[in-house]
């Protein structure tokens, strides 16, 4: 298992990272992990891809900060969209300028958070994921800057940034299950709460398989 405990220094934070890039060269846990978090409506309803899904990227950026593995959350402001008023990585759509889903990862984290995507290392990516209620594919790519970053936040795209400790995410603690309504629908949404956030659907999907990379299962 990855080094998470408390007291992280430069040295310690460095080998998290190597371990980490050395976990994502390694077979991903994918939908087996996914599975584990995935709403009652996914698996009802069944949407597939089709010729109008769009590509999509999220960051998941981690960076030491007092003595601790950190990663930032947004909460997404309330509006009329589907993901609106939810908690996710920061992220987007592909543009037609950007050169790979890396590159939207990094624009968008940096136009929606304020991080200088120039200093961030990227070590890998996790399994695509296809989101339904948006039709898009996201590939969540992960990465680290070695000090805790001035974020400006876009007031459009984030309501508020919450930093989350990786250990407090590995807490089973956290885990919890609530029902939602969809379609007219009841199901049942597994959500991570996180500093008072309960964190479901997609984000939830893909922080499932990003702590069983860290925790090196398959």
């Amino acid at each position: 298992m990855l080094r998470t405990n408390m007291n992280i220094t430069t040295a310690s934070f460095t080998e998290f990272s190597e371990a980490l890039v050395r976990r994502l060269q390694q077979p991903l846990p994918g939908e087996t992990a996914h599975q584990t978090m995935a709403t009652g409506s996914r698996v009802r309803f069944k949407v597939q891809p089709n010729e109008r899904t769009r590509q999509s990227a999220v960051l998941i950026l981690f960076y030491p900060y007092k003595g601790e593995i950190i990663l930032p959350l947004i909460l997404r402001p309330k509006y009329e969209g589907v993901h609106g008023g939810q908690m996710a990585f920061p992220g987007g759509r592909m543009e037609r300028t950007d050169k790979s889903l890396i590159h939207t990862a990094l624009r968008e984290a940096q136009e929606e958070i304020g991080i200088k995507a120039s200093d961030v290392k990227v070590l890998g990516s996790l399994t695509k994921l296809f989101i339904p209620p948006s039709n898009f594919w996201v590939l969540p790519v992960v990465g680290t800057l070695n000090y805790r970053p001035d974020f400006y936040p876009d007031p459009i795209e984030v309501d508020m940034i919450f930093e989350v400790g990786l250990q407090e995410m590995m807490d089973r603690g956290i885990l919890g299950t609530e029902q939602r309504e969809a379609r007219g629908v009841i199901f049942d949404a597994p959500y991570y709460l996180l500093q008072e956030n309960k964190v479901w659907g997609a984000t939830a999907m893909m922080i499932a398989e990003l702590l069983a990379v860290v925790a090196g299962s398959e």
